[in-house]
């Protein structure tokens, strides 16, 4: 029978703890970019193909923007598998209507409609209550990058809804 080595341990052990730490907030993130039926394909294939790659993975300044960046790309090519040129969200299952509705109908539509940053600053910092500077560290861009892209997407939500501030 053949044990592992002490590094290999090492390895599975350090990858096991990056995964429990980064796993839901990368899904969360996808689900923005690929809609809620790919997200999690696109968290496994991604994981998996940077286990393989753990020895370097694990050296970079931001691991977890590298897979975010795998993850996106894998979700991607997965979209295009299916029919190709989709909107991200258009999996998205519709909004049951429900008195009161339990959020605006009109918001998936809008919401598709962003660019892929606003979509993700939106979603992630007012949907899942992310930070500026965590969403910043995914993406690899400043805090004023992603504000900028938060404010822009909002201001297209809301004249997309007619709602006033």
């Amino acid at each position: 029978m053949t044990h592992p080595t002490v590094s290999a341990a090492a390895d599975i052990e350090s990858f096991t703890e990056f995964v429990e730490r980064i796993q839901p907030m990368l899904r969360n993130a996808l689900v923005a970019v690929v809609g809620p039926d790919l997200a999690g394909d696109a968290v496994s294939e991604a994981l998996a193909y940077c286990w393989q790659r753990w020895d370097r993975v694990r050296e970079m300044e931001n691991p977890t923007g590298y897979v975010w960046s795998v993850g996106r790309s894998i979700g991607r090519d997965l979209i295009k598998r299916q029919g190709g040129d989709r909107s991200a969200l258009s999996a998205w299952p519709e909004v049951p209507c429900a008195s009161p509705p339990l959020i605006e109908p009109g918001l998936p539509i809008a919401f598709a409609r962003l660019s892929e940053r606003q979509r993700l600053a939106v979603f992630l910092i007012h949907g899942y209550e992310w930070t500026y500077r965590e969403v910043a560290d995914l993406l690899g861009v400043s805090v004023p990058t992603i504000q900028k892209h938060a404010e822009r997407g909002l201001a297209k939500l809301r004249r997309a809804l007619g709602v006033t501030q």
